[in-house]
């Protein structure tokens, strides 16, 4: 990555899987977010970087065109929650709010970064919610480093590292909640593209926590929290609430997501800040 002074790319052995709630589903997660991201860098390469715009628009289109054909083909009970729908377009088959099954989908975040030569840190997102037990399959493709990582394997909190830990960040707008967060650690920030490669990140070890609160939506996290929670890390809204998906406004603007170690000591920072 070029703003990031190492890779976010996964390049740990991921240990013994957890118990699976819906092996059928983790492994759909997983063939629709891979899919996807195989599609995006074909037309990477069809299209080049000549035209960012028309890159991002075209990657956002047939890649939400083929998750959702998908899902209609193969989960057709199921209904959606799309960025490109915007819970609306993107609904399949019932009503989102009184489904019992939907599937919450980022056909490519980080279209800047998708949009730009020789970035690798964009990411298709596919989670499945299921009433009762909120998020039950996930899985993030980050296309350009070759890697899905699913619920139904378990990337394991690494020790400490030694030195300053590392708080991943957006790449134009660092929110000041993650400054006292760097300053409480006495970390260093690390710019990033999409919200999944930056929880990726956490997850592979690269980073030590991301902090965001400049405003997302349920897509932007849903399946990046969802593969966070099933190996352990913690993940919940920057006041220490739970995340919590489907509802009736998508709108999810803050989160935190961070090696367990270190989840006291962010919350009681990011709380000065208020």
């Amino acid at each position: 990555m070029h703003d990031a002074p190492d890779s976010a790319s996964v390049t740990g052995v991921p240990t013994a899987a957890p118990e699976a709630a819906s092996p059928g589903d983790v492994a759909f997660a997983a063939e629709l977010a891979t899919g996807a991201g195989e599609l995006l860098l074909k037309l990477r390469e069809e299209m080049g970087f000549a035209d960012p715009k028309a890159l991002k628009a075209a990657g956002d289109n047939r890649a939400n065109d083929y998750l959702l054909g998908r899902v209609a083909a193969e989960r057709p009970g199921d209904a959606v929650l799309s960025e490109e729908g915007k819970g609306e377009a993107g609904r399949i088959g019932t009503e989102r709010l009184s489904a019992d099954r939907v599937w919450i989908i980022d056909p490519l975040d980080g279209t800047r970064e998708y949009s730009e030569a020789g970035r690798d840190d964009w990411a298709v997102h596919v989670a499945l919610w299921e009433r009762g037990h909120g998020l039950t399959a996930s899985a993030v493709a980050l296309p350009a480093q070759g890697v899905t990582l699913r619920t139904d394997e378990v990337y394991a909190v690494p020790a400490p590292r030694e030195g300053k830990p590392r708080i991943a960040v957006s790449r134009t707008r660092p929110p000041a909640e993650a400054e006292a967060v760097a300053a409480a650690l006495g970390a260093e920030l690390v710019p990033m593209g999409s919200a999944g490669a930056k929880v990726m990140a956490v997850v592979a070890g690269t980073v030590d926590a991301y902090v965001h609160a400049g405003g997302q939506f349920e897509w932007d996290s849903a399946a990046p929290v969802g593969v966070a929670l099933a190996s352990g890390w913690h993940a919940t809204r920057i006041d220490g609430a739970p995340l919590r998906y489907n509802n009736a406004d998508p709108y999810l603007p803050d989160l935190l997501v961070c090696r367990p170690d270190l989840a006291g000591p962010a919350l009681e920072a990011i709380k000065g800040t208020n």
